[in-house]
């Protein structure tokens, strides 16, 4: 502890008296300070026992030593030492009693006490604290390693928690709880996720300070919290709150540096083996894809647990960037790896932090690898990863105004696609699936679409491609040509009869003219386009052309 005024009149070799304010003795010292002045308030910090022989004070007035103490207390001066038998034989009376009015403790110094002699004792016990601060930080520093070596983070938090006489808890780059101690801080932690949320946006590292009603043990009680991110990249993966009834001292400081630091380790891997492990998940995945589940097996080991063995969804997603280039090699599963479009804390880097957020709180294996402007998810069927892409998707097409469509163009766009339920032998069908329901998205102008949900929209919207469009025009050209020149309505007949299934009589009466009529055109129809009727793909072609063609 700092030094205290009680344990400067309790120094035997001061031989200070109490003169005054005997119950504020202990307040902590910050600094011993002598002054003459008759107003040294603009000198002063807060906290200073001030050391006077009143050479330039009137101490005898009343009136002038209830204003000089007044002043002196309302500057945070935590007491006034006053040397007797050098102007004054006695402390004056009005100097006491100024004193015991302002609650201001007043220390008698005997003329054998140089004043040298207190301003080296508070500074000798300053350094001491400060030593006995750093011992015990390095002690605990030790203390939340070994615990750390021992039982990982959880370990860490309980010893972190202990150190500083407060509570402890880890949160994951979504802002949700991975650890707590004591057991009951799970649930103060818990509503601090709005705040280590707030926290992430900031550049690592970034700290911040939180107030508020707090579960320590039975009642509710205020207490402060300080929040730290944990991390090297720009965006922090992890977070770090430590709860405590008031700011932390020195060695609490030493004992939460050190925590960060440990948990930075323990919760960053370093860019190698990252890049180490992209390259795994990239060949498993490619083995997957050609058909090689066995190979894809040995080479994952234990990486992904049962994951390869139980039913999976693909999900396969694409950022605003991939749509404005095209296709590219992208496209081709796990092609090169590395972060998704060279941004990893963009839409891919969101959803891929969301999927394995959710399967480590559930305790499930999820291999989630970028591929260009994609990232390719395989997830547990059912399983919270799958969910949490869905609902992530969700969010962000919650979060779009109901009038404005995707944006192609728009960087920071997602289009994301889920495939039925598969296994490993089936993961290339799969992933066609979901690249099938990822276009469908696009085409719709959704931000997900699963598989399943694909043939229960219509077709009619897919046929919304400069492709189709163009193929249709093509298809119609010679028709509409000859409409245009008056010699009849071949276009109009086509569409009529079509729409009527082939049925000569339903359709001529649409159309209005007789039956004979529509045959003869309709053979007209043959002749232009040298295609017969008789086939239905000629018929589906040109159903599917008037539709794409059709005005809006």
């Amino acid at each position: 502890m700092p030094p205290t005024l009680a344990s400067l009149v309790h120094h035997s070799a001061l031989k200070l008296t109490v003169r005054a304010g005997e119950d504020r003795l202990d307040v902590p010292v910050r600094w011993a300070h002598v002054s003459e002045l008759a107003d040294p308030v603009p000198y002063m910090e807060g906290g200073e026992l001030l050391l006077i022989t009143a050479l330039k004070l009137d101490a005898e007035d009343p009136e002038a030593m209830r204003r000089y103490v007044k002043r002196l207390a309302g500057a945070g001066v935590v007491g006034l030492g006053f040397a007797v038998g050098v102007n004054y034989d006695d402390v004056p009376e009005a100097l006491v009693d100024a004193a015991r009015q302002e609650g201001l403790p007043l220390l008698e110094v005997p003329r054998r006490t140089p004043f040298l002699a207190i301003s080296k004792a508070v500074s000798a016990a300053i350094a001491a604290d400060q030593y006995r601060a750093v011992t015990a930080g390095f002690a605990a520093q030790r203390e939340l390693t070994r615990r750390t070596l021992t039982d990982g983070p959880e370990g860490l938090l309980a010893a972190l928690a202990a150190q500083v006489d407060g509570w402890a808890a880890l949160y994951d780059a979504s802002g949700a709880v991975v650890a707590s101690a004591p057991e009951w801080a799970g649930r103060r932690a818990a509503r601090l996720t709005a705040d280590v949320q707030r926290l992430r946006e900031r550049p690592a590292p970034a700290s911040s300070v939180v107030g508020g009603a707090g579960n320590t043990g039975h009642s509710e009680n205020a207490d402060r919290v300080e929040l730290h991110s944990l991390g090297t990249s720009r965006r922090p993966r992890a977070a770090l709150a430590v709860g405590t009834a008031a700011a932390l001292g020195t060695a609490e400081r030493y004992a939460v540096h050190s925590a960060i630091a440990l948990l930075t380790l323990t919760t960053e891997r370093s860019r190698s083996l990252h890049e180490a492990g992209l390259r795994i998940d990239a060949a498993v995945l490619r083995m997957l894809l050609a058909g090689e589940p066995d190979h894809a097996r040995t080479v994952a080991g234990d990486l992904y647990g049962g994951l390869l063995d139980a039913p999976f969804r693909v999900i396969v997603a694409e950022s605003g960037a991939a749509r404005n280039r095209g296709p590219t090699a992208a496209h081709t599963a796990a092609g090169t790896g590395g972060d998704p479009g060279g941004d990893p804390l963009g839409t891919l880097g969101s959803l891929a932090e969301a999927a394995e957020s959710a399967a480590a709180r559930a305790g499930e294996a999820v291999l989630a690898v970028p591929d260009g402007e994609r990232l390719v998810v395989l997830a547990t069927d059912g399983g919270a990863a799958v969910a949490a892409c869905v609902e992530h998707a969700s969010a962000l097409e919650a979060a779009r105004p109901a009038a404005e469509p995707l944006a192609g163009g728009d960087e920071e766009s997602l289009v994301v696609g889920v495939s039925a339920p598969s296994g490993p032998i089936a993961a290339s069908a799969a992933y066609k699936q979901a690249q099938q329901a990822l276009s469908v998205a696009r085409r719709r102008g959704r931000v997900c679409v699963e598989h399943e949900h694909v043939a229960a929209g219509s077709v009619l919207p897919l046929l919304a491609d400069d492709a189709v469009r163009a193929f249709a025009d093509g298809l119609l050209r010679a028709l509409r040509d000859h409409d245009a020149t008056g010699r009849g309505d071949l276009v109009a007949s086509v569409r009529a009869w079509l729409s009527r299934h082939g049925q000569w009589d339903a359709a001529a009466a649409d159309l209005g003219v007789h039956r004979h009529t529509l045959r003869y055109r309709m053979r007209r129809v043959e002749e232009i386009l040298g295609r017969s009727l008789d086939d239905p793909d000629v018929r589906m072609e040109l159903w599917l052309a008037l539709k794409a063609t059709a005005p809006e």
